[in-house]
């Protein structure tokens, strides 16, 4: 059993490198080359304070084995201008993770007979028919997988991090398709801004409060929360930007969550729990199952990992010159060393 563990770890770290590696030499600084390259400590609570040490300011990692109690680690601070340290039980602003909870809520609209996902976004939205290329031919499920060719709102040149805007569908409106419904992949944050404004015009009310009605409440995720309106400021984990003295945590970038909640959602997600069958089945043709998540000073990842079945959550406060890549790798080294214990 050890030397398949050992045998799949080597297997595992050779393939990672490879990946990590060719990502570095192209996009990222040589340091990250040299940590991710570095010997292993030999426990999660160590990584953690090393990724202190290669400069972000806080860290929280929920790991959940099944069968098991889930575990929490903190390093670093929840607000370092007040000296407070990071703790668990901090809420964080989880970005564009929260695509899972939609997907999650259109795939329970879809099966109730609610919303058709090979319906066009013009059939939902019909005064958007010559504002956004291809309406008449865009169909929501493509908009779930990213396959609409709508463009990035948050890749515009005018769009600002730090800006609440109105309505940042405007930034898209009259611009040419990055590409032709269902030729291509491209990560836009347009579809699901729209898929979000479709549910709540069929529903008639905010998608969040259903979101919170048909799956959160019923999971008893009660640290989950569609804006940080909705919360005491102080237990959100400041958000930092390097190069930067501000702390991000005031501005409303979506949903707000403690690790533990992000952590039993997808536990939940990649079960099933929430779904009847028909609605796994729908699911599973639609969208994944893990997601990372990036707003101005916060970065996050939580997936389910089936060979060590385990979900691993990971928060940090800090993003800006290359954090993402450098996110991803400390990520990766805990779960190497997750992987070396079995």
């Amino acid at each position: 059993m050890q030397l398949k563990n050992k045998n799949t770890l080597t297997l595992m770290r050779l393939a990672a490198v490879i990946v990590t590696i060719t990502s570095i030499y192209i996009f990222a600084p040589w340091q990250f080359a040299l940590y991710y390259l570095s010997p292993l400590p030999a426990t999660v609570q160590a990584q953690t304070q090393e990724a202190i040490e290669q400069g972000v300011d806080g860290i929280i990692v929920y790991i959940h084995k099944q069968g098991q109690q889930p575990e929490f680690f903190a390093q670093g601070w929840h607000n370092r201008e007040q000296k407070i340290p990071a703790y668990p039980s901090a809420l964080f602003k989880i970005g564009s993770i929260r695509k899972l909870y939609d997907a999650a809520a259109l795939t329970k609209l879809t099966a109730a007979g609610r919303i058709d996902v090979d319906k066009t976004l013009a059939d939902y939205m019909p005064s958007l028919i010559g504002r956004i290329e291809n309406a008449d031919k865009i169909t929501l499920r493509m908009m779930v997988q990213h396959r609409s060719g709508i463009p990035n709102y948050t890749d515009t040149d005018n769009f600002d991090w730090s800006i609440a805007y109105p309505d940042p569908l405007a930034l898209v409106l009259d611009t040419p398709a990055d590409f032709n419904p269902d030729t291509d992949y491209g990560y836009s944050n347009t579809n699901y801004l729209l898929l979000r404004k479709i549910m709540s015009t069929v529903l008639g009310y905010d998608h969040n409060q259903f979101i919170k009605d048909e799956i959160l409440t019923p999971l008893g995720l009660t640290h989950t929360f569609s804006s940080v309106h909705e919360i005491n400021l102080a237990s959100l984990m400041s958000g930092y930007y390097v190069g930067y003295n501000n702390d991000f945590k005031t501005l409303d970038q979506g949903y707000v969550a403690t690790v533990q909640d992000v952590g039993d959602f997808i536990i939940a997600l990649n079960k099933g729990t929430f779904f009847n069958e028909q609605e796994q089945a729908l699911y599973a043709s639609l969208y994944q199952y893990g997601h990372t998540g990036w707003v101005l000073g916060y970065s996050s990842i939580a997936r389910y990992h089936k060979d060590i079945d385990t979900v691993v959550v990971q928060f940090i406060n800090t993003n800006g010159n290359d954090t993402v890549m450098l996110t991803e790798i400390i990520y990766n080294r805990i779960i190497e060393i997750l992987t070396a214990q079995l």
